[in-house]
């Protein structure tokens, strides 16, 4: 089973230099456990080849995307591994109940349903580095539609690649926003040789244009 650590779903709460109080801890141990009943991870991976056409222009597989956030992040890759995964619809239908009698414990379902697929993320960028690394080369830090400049409307194109419907059950709303929620969708570059540079959640944070303003960046700001 997937466990995030406790500082992440602190995290997510909005606590960064103050630890919560016994109250809410209390009410995240319940959550979590609530959660764990429900989860049910999946995911699903396709390895594409990444050529760049022209400044801030790539070829990914048969797709022409324009993203100078994704240019960046893709220099001298190759290869990209395009992954969906989600962890179910369980916790939203935790937080649609909570939501009825108790904004705060949908707000720590939220909070726990975020942490939990973001450590599903990171196990598949783990699998998907290990084998990179077999074959002597290195991984760019993940990036997704909705980063920086990278449209969402490459959610479609995730969908029909990876039948995200009929492998993960994985839909989209008109506003292209995944069901279930606690759901990703996101490229991890490979590259022959190792990184020069550590690829790091900041690097992949400062891509984006929320993040002077993002509550959820995992650097601290002053």
């Amino acid at each position: 089973m997937i466990r995030p650590e406790r500082c992440e779903i602190n995290r997510y709460l909005g606590y960064r230099s103050i630890t919560p109080d016994d109250t809410v801890n209390s009410l995240i141990d319940e959550c979590i456990s609530e959660a764990e009943k429900v989860i049910r991870p999946a995911y699903a991976v396709k390895y594409l080849d990444v050529c760049a056409v022209d400044e801030d222009i790539l070829k990914i597989g048969g797709l022409v995307v324009h993203s100078h956030g994704l240019y960046r992040n893709m220099e001298h890759c190759q290869t990209t591994a395009m992954f969906a995964a989600t962890i179910g619809h369980g916790v939203d239908m935790l937080i649609r109940r909570a939501e009825i009698g108790s904004l705060l414990k949908a707000s720590v379902l939220q909070a726990v349903g975020a942490a939990y697929v973001e450590a599903l993320c990171d196990e598949v960028n783990e699998d998907i580095k290990r084998k990179a690394e077999e074959k002597g080369c290195s991984c760019a830090a993940r990036f997704s539609p909705g980063y920086g400049d990278l449209s969402l409307e490459l959610q479609k194109d995730f969908e029909r690649i990876l039948s995200m419907r009929q492998q993960l059950g994985i839909t989209l709303t008109d506003s292209l926003l995944m069901v279930p929620s606690k759901s990703v969708t996101a490229f991890v570059g490979i590259r022959k040789g190792k990184c020069s540079t550590a690829e790091t959640a900041v690097n992949k944070c400062k891509d984006c244009d929320l993040y002077r303003d993002c509550s959820y960046s995992k650097e601290v700001r002053q």
